[in-house]
C-alpha cells in the first residue's frame, strides 16, 4: 500500500511538471506581439495510445498536403490547444482572410489547405512584423517580396496586402513544389529558404521533410510541425473547447478603383463607417492615402454600403486635391522603419554568428549565407562577410557578364540553382534550368550558365 502511494504521488508529480512545460511553452507562444515566435520541441514526450484519435482525425482532413502525426506535431497541437482564447480570434479572422487565401491558391493551382500557414506566420495580422524585418500576413522579407512583384514605397507595403501577398505566396510554395517535388519540404522552404532546404536534402541523401528535418535550421524544425497542428486545430477546434471570436470587421466589401490620391480618412467621413475599420479592410496604405492614378489605379476595399451613399462617395474620390507632393497629416499606428545605410562588409568577432550579424544589420540569415557561399552559420573570427548582394569593391569576384538578350554567370562554390535565381530579377529555376538544358543538381563550380533577362 505505501509502494502503491508512493508511486501515485510519482506520477501526479511528473504530470505536473509535464503541464508545467506546456503552460511555459504556451507563454512562449505569446510573447510577441509583431510576429509568431514557435517554441522549440526538442524532445517531446513519448506518444500514448488514446493520442491515436489525433492521427485518425489529421488522417480524414488530408487532401493533397500530407498531414503526418507524430510527438512532434501533438506538442504544438497542445500548445494551440492551450491558448484558446487566441484561436478563437484567429478562428473569427478566418471568415475574412480565408476565401482570399483560398482563390488565390485556386488560381495558383496549389492545395488551399495551405492557407493555415499563414496562421503559424503571423496569426492572420497584416500588420505583423518579425525582429528581421519580416512584414504582414504571409511575413515577406523585402528581397523576397520584390521578386514577387510585391511592390513597396512610400505610401504602399504590398506585403500588407492580404490579396497581393496572398498571390506572392502562391507563387513561391509552386516554385518551391516544382523543385522540390514535395508539399512539406516547400513549406519547409518557405520558412528557412530553398538553398537550405537543398543542403539538407544533400546531407540526408532523401527528399521527403521527415528524412531532411534534422539537417535543417532549428526553427524550421518546428515550423512544419506547427502548420500540420494548426491545420489540425482549425478543423476540430469544437473538440477542445475553442470558440470562434467575433472580431472588429467588415465582412461583406465592395471594391473601388481609385485613380486619383485620397485620403482614407475623407473616406470614412463620406461612408460614416470608423476609420479603423477602413484601416483593417486596407492595410498595405502606410500613410492611409490610396495613391491612385490614371496610369496606375489603386484598389479600395470598403464594407458594403447603401447604394444612396454611391454618389457621395464618387465625389470625394473625383474631387480630391490631394498629391503625390501635398504635406498630409494623417493618423496611423504604421511605425515606418527608415531604411539604415550599412557598409559594404562586416569583420566577424569572436564569439559572433550569422545570426548576430542580421539582426544588427536587417538582414535574412539565408542572405548572408548566399551572398559569402557559406553552409553553416558561423565565420571564421576576422572573416569579411559580405553585407549587400553586390558591391563596388574588387574583392567582390567575377560579376555577370552581358549579352543582348541574356547574362552568362559563372558558378562559384556554394552556388545554388534558387540563390542563383533569386540575384536576378525575373528569372526563375525552371527557366534557368530549361534554358541550359539542366538537370537537377547538375551545378557545377566554373561552369558558365546563361540567365535570360526580365
Amino acid at each position: 500500500m505505501k509502494i502503491t502511494f508512493t508511486l501515485i504521488i510519482c506520477f501526479v508529480s511528473l504530470q505536473i511538471v509535464k503541464a508545467s512545460s506546456l503552460v511555459s511553452s504556451a507563454k512562449n507562444y505569446n510573447t510577441s506581439r509583431d510576429t509568431v515566435i514557435l517554441p522549440v520541441i526538442n524532445q517531446p514526450p513519448p506518444l500514448a495510445d488514446h493520442n491515436n484519435i489525433f492521427k485518425r482525425r489529421l488522417d480524414s482532413i488530408k487532401k493533397d498536403v500530407q498531414m503526418d502525426y507524430n510527438e512532434y506535431v501533438q506538442s504544438y497541437i497542445d500548445i494551440y490547444m492551450h491558448n484558446r482564447d487566441e484561436m478563437g480570434h484567429v478562428l473569427g479572422l478566418t471568415k475574412y482572410y480565408f476565401p482570399i487565401y483560398e482563390k488565390a491558391f485556386r488560381d495558383a493551382g496549389i492545395p488551399d489547405e495551405i492557407k493555415y500557414l499563414s496562421i503559424v506566420e503571423s496569426k492572420l495580422d497584416p500588420q505583423a512584423v518579425s525582429r528581421v524585418g519580416a512584414t504582414g500576413p504571409w511575413q515577406f522579407m523585402y528581397t523576397t517580396a520584390k521578386i514577387y512583384g510585391l511592390n513597396m514605397d512610400d505610401y504602399v507595403d504590398d506585403r500588407r496586402d492580404p490579396i497581393q501577398a496572398s498571390y506572392a505566396a502562391a507563387a513561391y510554395l509552386k516554385d518551391a513544389y516544382e523543385e522540390f517535388g514535395d508539399w512539406l519540404v516547400a513549406i519547409a522552404s518557405y520558412n528557412c529558404g530553398k538553398s537550405n532546404v537543398e543542403h539538407a536534402i544533400d546531407k540526408a541523401g532523401a527528399s521527403d521533410f521527415w528524412s531532411i528535418r534534422p539537417y535543417l535550421p532549428v526553427e524550421t524544425r518546428g515550423y512544419v510541425p506547427a502548420f500540420i497542428a494548426v491545420a489540425y486545430v482549425m478543423n476540430y477546434y469544437n473538440r477542445h473547447n475553442i470558440i470562434p471570436q467575433q472580431c472588429d470587421f467588415a465582412f461583406k466589401t465592395d471594391t473601388v478603383l481609385v485613380n486619383k490620391y485620397v485620403s482614407l480618412g475623407s473616406i470614412a467621413n463620406v461612408l460614416n463607417v470608423d476609420l479603423r475599420v477602413l484601416s483593417n479592410l486596407n492595410p498595405a496604405y502606410k500613410r492611409q492615402i490610396v495613391n491612385g492614378t490614371s496610369g496606375a489605379p489603386r484598389r479600395l476595399i470598403i464594407p458594403q454600403i447603401d447604394k444612396a451613399k454611391y454618389g457621395a462617395l464618387y465625389e470625394t474620390l473625383n474631387n480630391s486635391t490631394l498629391t503625390a507632393q501635398a504635406p498630409v497629416a494623417v493618423h496611423t499606428t504604421y511605425v515606418e522603419n527608415k531604411p539604415v545605410r550599412r557598409p559594404a562588409y562586416h569583420t566577424m568577432q569572436r564569439g559572433e554568428t550569422l545570426s548576430d550579424v542580421a539582426d544588427a544589420y536587417g538582414i535574412e540569415v539565408q542572405d548572408l549565407k548566399v551572398w559569402n557561399h557559406l553552409q553553416g552559420k558561423k565565420a571564421v573570427v576576422g572573416q569579411k562577410i559580405r553585407l549587400n548582394e553586390s558591391t563596388d569593391e574588387p574583392d567582390n569576384g567575377p560579376s555577370p557578364k552581358h549579352s543582348h538578350n541574356y547574362i552568362t554567370y559563372k558558378v562559384k562554390r556554394g552556388d545554388t540553382l534558387s540563390g542563383i535565381a533569386s540575384r536576378f530579377e525575373g528569372a526563375s529555376v525552371e527557366r534557368i534550368r530549361s534554358v541550359n538544358g539542366l538537370k537537377k543538381d547538375q551545378l557545377q563550380p566554373g561552369m558558365t550558365i546563361r540567365i535570360t533577362k526580365g
